[in-house]
C-alpha cells in the first residue's frame, strides 16, 4: 500500500474545550442573557480571539472553545466522554421535532460520534464557567459523578432550575 493510500486516524474534538490549546478553536459565543452559546458560522483560531479579550476576564466567560479529545481527559471514560454522558442525566423538552443547532465541530464532535442528536441539544447550553451557588452544575461537571447521583438530586429537587456546567 502506498504511503499516500494510508489514512490518517479521525481526530475527535471536544466541543467544551481548553482555550490555551495549541489547536483549539472558538466554537461560538457565550449569550449574556441566558449563558447559551451562539455558534459561529466558521471556526477562528483560539489564539487570535484571546488575543482581543480585555485583560482581567476569563475567556471562558464570553466564549466556548472546542480543541481535541484527550484521552488523558478527566472526563474520559474508556473510549467515551463521561461528561456527555453525565449531561443526558438533564432533562429536555420533547425533542422528537427538535433540530439541532448550526455547528461547524459536528462532523469531528466526540459528543455527536458518542450520542449524536441528544448531544446537540444540550451543547448550546454548557457553560465551562462556574457559578458558585450552581449545585447541579458542579455535580455534571464531576467526573467522578454518576449518572445515578445526577437522577437522585434531579427527584430531590424537582422544581430547580437546572443548568450546564463543564
Amino acid at each position: 500500500m502506498a504511503e499516500s493510500d494510508r489514512r490518517q486516524p479521525k481526530q475527535s474534538w471536544c466541543p467544551s474545550g481548553d482555550p490555551y490549546s495549541a489547536e483549539t478553536v472558538v466554537l461560538g459565543v457565550q449569550s449574556h442573557e441566558r449563558g447559551e452559546v451562539t455558534y459561529l458560522a466558521q471556526p477562528i483560531p483560539a489564539a487570535e480571539a484571546l488575543s482581543l479579550i480585555p485583560e482581567g476576564i476569563a475567556p471562558s466567560r464570553i466564549l466556548r472553545f472546542a480543541s481535541h479529545c484527550e484521552s488523558s481527559c478527566s472526563n474520559r471514560v474508556g473510549d467515551d466522554c463521561g461528561l456527555i454522558n453525565r449531561m443526558l442525566a438533564i432533562p429536555v423538552a420533547d425533542t422528537s421535532d427538535a433540530a439541532v443547532p448550526r455547528c461547524h465541530l459536528r462532523a469531528h464532535c466526540k459528543w455527536w460520534e458518542q450520542v449524536g442528536k441528544q448531544a446537540c441539544l444540550r451543547c448550546p447550553a454548557v457553560s465551562t464557567l462556574h457559578a458558585v451557588d450552581d449545585e447541579f452544575g458542579e455535580l455534571v461537571a464531576n467526573p467522578a459523578t454518576t449518572r445515578e447521583e445526577l437522577d437522585a438530586w434531579i427527584a430531590e429537587n424537582p422544581t430547580a432550575s437546572l443548568s450546564i456546567r463543564q
